[in-house]
C-alpha cells in the first residue's frame, strides 16, 4: 500500500502483481519540517480500495485501521477514479510550484486561471482514454475540468479549492518546499511523468504537463527562478 501521490500502484504491482497491491489516497496536509518533525496542517480525504475494485476482508482491516487516524477515511470500489484525479490536480499544484505564491492565492489568480483549466483537463482526457471515472474530492470536481465543461463551471472548483487551501496551515505545497526550503529535486518525474507516457500510449498528446516537466527540471537546475515569469512560460504554451 502506498499512500504517496501518483500512481505508484502501477509501480508496485509490476514488482508483487496485482494480488499483492491495495490502492490509497489521500489529501489531507502535511510537512516533514525535520527529524521527528511533521506538521500536520489540516484533514483532507483519505480513501483505500483493492485496485480491481472489489471489497475484501484485508480492505475492511486496513480501512478500520485507517480510521484510528482519519474518522472519516473510506473504502472505495474505484481507487483509480481518486488517483487519477488527484493527479489533476497534483498537476495544478505543480504549475503553482513554479511561482513563490502560497497556493490559495496561485489559484485564485485570474491572470493564470486558462492555465490551471488546461493541465486538470490534459489529465481528465488521458483518464478518459484509459476508461477511468475519477473522483471529486475537496473541492475538486473532476467533471468541471472534462474537456466540454463550461468555464464557469470549472472557476466553481478552483474557487473551492482556493477556499480549501485557505483553511490549511499548509500555505504551499511539498513540490514547493523541496525547492525553495529543502533545496532538492520534486517528484516531477515519477507524478507528472506517467501521465505524458500513458497518454502517448493512448495516442492522447499532453504537451501542457510536458512543459510543465520541462520547466520543473529547470527551476530544479537553478535555469529558472520560482517565479510569475516562468508560470507566464508554461502560459504561453495555452495560447501556442
Amino acid at each position: 500500500v502506498s499512500a504517496q501521490n501518483g500512481l505508484n500502484e502501477l509501480v508496485i504491482k509490476s514488482v508483487v502483481g496485482d494480488a499483492r497491491t491495495m490502492g490509497c489516497f489521500v489529501n489531507f496536509g502535511a510537512d516533514y519540517l525535520e527529524p521527528g518533525v511533521i506538521e500536520y496542517a489540516g484533514r483532507g480525504a483519505v480513501v483505500l480500495g483493492e485496485i480491481d475494485g472489489r471489497t475484501t476482508s484485508r480492505l475492511r482491516e486496513l480501512h478500520r485501521a485507517f480510521l484510528d487516524f482519519d474518522d472519516r477515511a473510506i473504502v472505495t470500489a474505484n481507487i483509480w477514479g481518486y488517483l487519477w484525479g488527484k493527479l489533476a490536480y497534483g498537476a495544478q499544484l505543480f504549475a503553482t510550484a513554479l511561482t513563490d505564491d502560497p497556493i490559495a492565492d496561485a489559484l485564485a489568480d485570474p491572470a493564470y486561471r486558462d492555465v490551471y483549466v488546461e493541465i486538470a483537463r490534459e489529465v481528465m482526457r488521458v483518464a478518459q482514454a484509459r476508461h477511468i471515472t475519477p473522483e471529486g474530492f475537496d473541492g475538486f470536481d473532476p467533471s468541471a475540468f472534462a474537456p466540454a465543461a463550461p468555464r464557469a463551471v470549472s472557476e466553481r472548483s478552483l474557487d473551492a479549492l482556493v477556499a480549501f487551501n485557505r483553511r490549511s496551515a499548509k500555505t504551499h505545497s511539498g513540490i514547493w518546499r523541496d525547492i525553495a526550503v529543502r533545496k532538492r529535486r520534486t517528484e516531477t518525474d515519477g507524478i507528472l511523468g506517467p501521465i505524458v507516457r500513458l497518454g502517448a500510449e493512448a495516442g492522447v498528446p499532453t504537451p501542457l504537463i510536458a512543459r510543465l516537466i520541462a520547466l520543473m527540471h529547470d527551476v530544479e537546475a537553478g535555469r529558472r527562478t520560482q517565479g510569475r515569469e516562468t508560470l507566464d512560460l508554461l502560459r504561453a504554451t495555452t495560447v501556442g
